[in-house]
């Protein structure tokens, strides 16, 4: 499905969904401000899964991160790395064992040197028509 740049429909119920997620225990938002206080200069979004118990993970928690962003003047100013490490910590008080994301070339040194490593299963996906 392919949607005309400049698109818009998408951010009223993207709103509702995120204002009603920020409600659950399941997920959570950590933000930097722009220092001029303008709006966000980064943020770092995840939730928590919940999938079968294996060793080492009996409840099965898995967080996920979702979305990681800085505008482009905020570059290389560590906000994504002070949301990053928030979120992490938030997952950890949560009892998350294992979290994952998928990781841009350009963004990939940030998560290793937060711990993150490649794991074996690349990811796929499948688009459902309505």
């Amino acid at each position: 499905m392919n949607h005309p740049i400049g698109d818009d429909d998408w951010r009223a119920p993207a709103r509702t969904t995120l204002v009603a997620r920020l409600a659950s225990p399941t997920l959570a938002a950590f933000v930097v401000d722009r220092p001029d206080g303008t709006g966000l200069a980064a943020c770092a979004v995840g939730t928590i899964e919940h999938r079968l118990g294996a060793p080492g993970d009996p409840e099965g928690r898995t967080g996920y991160v979702f979305s990681v962003a800085t505008d482009p003047d905020m570059r290389r100013r560590g906000y994504s790395r002070q949301c990053m490490t928030a979120l992490l910590a938030w997952f950890r008080a949560q009892g998350v064992r294992k979290v994952d994301l998928r990781a841009s070339a350009e963004a990939e040194p940030l998560y290793r040197s937060l711990g993150f490593g490649r794991t074996a299963d690349p990811a796929m996906r499948l688009r459902l028509d309505p």
